[in-house]
């Protein structure tokens, strides 16, 4: 009996919202952790990758080179010609170099700066969605928050934590009515990464659609500073103000406007199989067969919904979506990153911000114009108004939410030792 109530008392003491929070990160710094110091160095080193070692160097892979060498050494070029690393944004290379004034490796500095402000974007989000939606939605957008697989670009060095950090705190202060707050905030954020340009729509549209007074305008350009202030630097260093965008289409193989044919591969992929979709004609008919079947299954599931009972039919569905992770991979999670995000906030309309809605799909339209198709997911995951419209459908649908949490720690793993072992993740 003692022990019954010790256990109901430690879960409540663990249900208060700051051990919650706390609680969540520390369990999905653990398994990211375990999965790059304590599997992958156990593994020997895969074709294509390297074998992992013991350091701080684990945590610094493919895109976190690029931040390093900004924040040890400045932006490369030659002459007018601008590097390759023009294409990322200033701000964090920024906080590295001044982390590492303490002493401290970039590797150290920036892995750090990123897990702290992950850790200060789950306040913000529990705080904010408690608010306005109660504490059950606030644990589940929390925990789906920590626990996707693409939280793993929350520990490492990437712009991850921090770009969620700075674009959630603008949109709260905005919600708050608090418009010099948010356009500091935005400032940074649209500094951090070009997916913050979003923010600067979505201040205007509110601001017109809600009939708020002139200061939420001035908000909207406010948070226009951080990249104007990138742009007059490109302008005097490389005599061009939008060198970001120009070395992506020069060095980094981008379209211009939408990748249709990356998305034409995708789909191709998705119905006949990555391993083949180059070639003229098909020579292996397992995976158009076996999305097929899945197909009929999918639809025999909803025809007979009624007969098999919710539960299992919520269970039956979720079982059927890991096999059809399982047969296609990437390009899936790709895809429904993007148009299921599309599908999700326009379902959630009425029932999110008005705020995040105009911020979810001025983002997912930078996306789509992007002029490529790589890292959609990881990209999409950096958007806070998709979390927030998750936490809020898992939260009325918890079955869904249990199965999520369950397929998400074997892909936080398997891509916590992928990234250790440099093999590309996202």
């Amino acid at each position: 009996m003692k022990l019954k109530v010790s256990i109901q008392k430690l879960g409540k003491f663990f249900l208060q919202p700051l051990w919650f929070i706390i609680g969540i990160w520390l369990l999905s710094r653990g398994l990211i952790l375990v999965g790059m110091l304590g599997i992958a160095p156990l593994l020997e080193a895969p074709s294509g990758g390297i074998k992992t070692e013991w350091g701080w160097e684990v945590f610094s892979a493919w895109d976190s080179n690029f931040y390093q060498e900004i924040a040890t050494a400045n932006y490369n070029g030659v002459g007018t010609l601008p590097g390759a690393n023009v294409a990322f944004f200033p701000f964090f290379p920024l906080t590295i170099r001044i982390v590492m004034g303490l002493g401290v490796s970039a590797e150290v500095a920036g892995t750090l700066i990123n897990n702290l402000a992950f850790l200060g974007t789950l306040f913000i989000v529990f705080h904010w969605v408690k608010r306005t939606n109660g504490i059950k939605t606030a644990q589940w957008t929390t925990t789906i928050l920590a626990w996707c697989p693409l939280s793993l670009f929350t520990a490492v060095v990437y712009t991850e934590g921090l770009f969620l950090f700075l674009s959630t705190a603008s949109l709260w202060a905005f919600d708050r009515q608090s418009y010099l707050q948010a356009a500091l905030w935005g400032m940074m954020a649209t500094a951090t990464r070009i997916t913050g340009l979003a923010l600067i729509p979505a201040f205007f549209l509110t601001a017109w659609y809600k009939r708020i007074p002139i200061t939420a305008y001035v908000t909207s350009f406010g948070s226009a500073l951080g990249v104007l202030l990138y742009s007059g630097y490109c302008w005097m260093q490389f005599s061009d103000p939008l060198a970001f965008i120009t070395v992506q289409h020069t060095q980094w193989n981008r379209s211009r406007g939408i990748d249709w044919q990356g998305w034409g591969t995708m789909l191709v992929e998705i119905t006949t199989g990555r391993s083949q979709w180059h070639y003229e004609s098909l020579w292996d008919l397992l995976h158009p067969f076996l999305l097929l079947l899945m197909s009929v299954i999918a639809y025999g599931l909803w025809h007979y919904r009624d007969c098999l009972g919710e539960t299992c039919f919520d269970y039956s569905c979720c079982g059927l979506l890991f096999l059809l992770w399982l047969l296609i991979g990437d390009p899936l999670l790709n895809t429904i990153s993007v148009l299921g995000g599309i599908y999700l906030l326009w379902h959630l309309r009425n029932k999110l911000n008005f705020v995040v809605v105009a911020y979810g799909f001025s983002s997912l339209g930078l996306l789509l114009v992007s002029g490529g198709t790589i890292s959609l997911s990881r990209l999409a995951y950096g958007i806070v108004s998709l979390n927030l419209g998750l936490g809020m459908l898992l939260s009325s649908n918890p079955r869904w939410g249990y199965a999520m949490v369950g397929f998400c720690t074997v892909l936080l793993v398997s891509f916590s030792i992928r990234f250790a072992q440099h093999l590309w993740v996202a």
